[in-house]
């Protein structure tokens, strides 16, 4: 096997945050009504059903931390005709030799729009912007363009960040950062419900009503907390329109999708997701095994049984890095399609 990439998030046992969630009743809770119409948010998150998700560039690169993106937009209309749910972009800035991987090495909403010229209906994510690292209104304005441009195809991913060294080339602190996500959080979401918006910033700026935001979008955006964002399970619960986060232990899924309905106030669903590197084997009845509770190898047919079981458990989107992956791109994608995917 590769070796797993360094990840600090690896060997962390969160299983503790759940050990005191009470099995909740089945009730058949359903998304937020604004949500449930849109075209992204709806396809990716679906009552009873576990969507896969790939993260960019798609494909497996286990030897260098930067892909070769030269395929990008023909994996992507692959990925699309075979099935797949939701197209992820991270926000990595910098090269940091310590962590290993530059994602797709594209400024992600400038990628965002080619993958979106390449494709017709797949959702399109952020997984995802690193919110402290950048001005609320410029995402929101990304954001909205967006949403208008992809004819509803966008998801609004945001992140605290994980790596302290890109924290001082931008002279943000590292430290505060939980508490500046929320308000760029709160922020993005004021000016995109707002025809004149109004905010009391503390980190960032402040809204008085005079000026007006624009594009206007006629539906809620959907955004996603993407990893804990250092924030409280009760903010996760009530606040971001789904959860997806990395590192879990796979026996701990049902606890936490029973934790946010227990914390949930407003009688809706809040789907959980989770991200998993994945390596996989040529031959597809291999078993699937976890590493650290991040890195999953296995054949097709061994992921899709670890996948049905964490279906029962209410998992509702896996999005995958193919990164430690080393078959050749269209065939991994059309192996999982037809022994994983169309049997979910």
């Amino acid at each position: 096997m590769n070796n797993i990439p360094n990840f600090s998030i690896l060997g962390q046992d969160n299983s503790r945050l759940f050990e005191n969630a009470a099995e909740t009743s089945s009730e058949n809770r359903r998304l937020l009504p604004e949500l449930a119409s849109h075209k992204a948010f709806s396809q990716v998150f679906q009552k009873d059903r576990l969507t896969v998700g790939l993260i960019a560039p798609f494909k497996g690169y286990p030897d260098s931390p930067f892909p070769n993106i030269e395929d990008l937009g023909e994996t992507a209309a692959l990925a699309e005709k075979l099935g797949f749910a939701a197209l992820w972009l991270r926000d990595v800035p910098f090269y940091d030799p310590n962590f290993g991987d530059v994602g797709q090495g594209l400024d992600p909403f400038v990628a965002l729009g080619y993958l979106a010229a390449k494709t017709q209906n797949i959702a399109i994510g952020t997984a995802g912007l690193v919110s402290p690292l950048r001005e609320p209104i410029h995402i929101a304005k990304a954001a909205a363009s967006a949403e208008v441009l992809t004819g509803g195809r966008f998801i609004l991913g945001l992140s605290s960040g994980d790596r302290p060294v890109e924290y001082p080339a931008f002279k943000a602190d590292f430290d505060n950062r939980a508490e500046r996500f929320r308000e760029s959080w709160d922020m993005i979401r004021t000016l995109t419900t707002q025809d004149f918006p109004k905010f009391d910033g503390t980190h960032y700026g402040s809204l008085n009503g005079n000026i007006g935001f624009i594009p206007k979008i006629p539906h809620r955006l959907p955004m996603v907390a993407i990893g804990r964002a250092r924030q409280e399970l009760g903010w996760l619960a009530n606040t971001a329109d789904a959860w997806i986060w990395h590192g879990v232990n796979p026996k701990d899924t049902a606890k936490i999708v029973n934790t946010l309905k227990e914390l949930n106030q407003d009688g809706h669903w809040r789907p959980f997701g989770y991200a998993n590197w994945v390596e996989l084997s040529e031959n597809p009845d291999e078993p699937a095994k976890l590493y650290n509770n991040i890195y999953l190898r296995g054949g097709s047919k061994g992921l899709l049984e670890f996948w049905q079981q964490q279906k029962e458990q209410g998992l509702a989107h896996t999005t995958i890095n193919l990164k430690p992956n080393r078959r050749p791109v269209a065939e991994t994608l059309q192996d999982l399609a037809e022994n994983a995917l169309a049997k979910l």
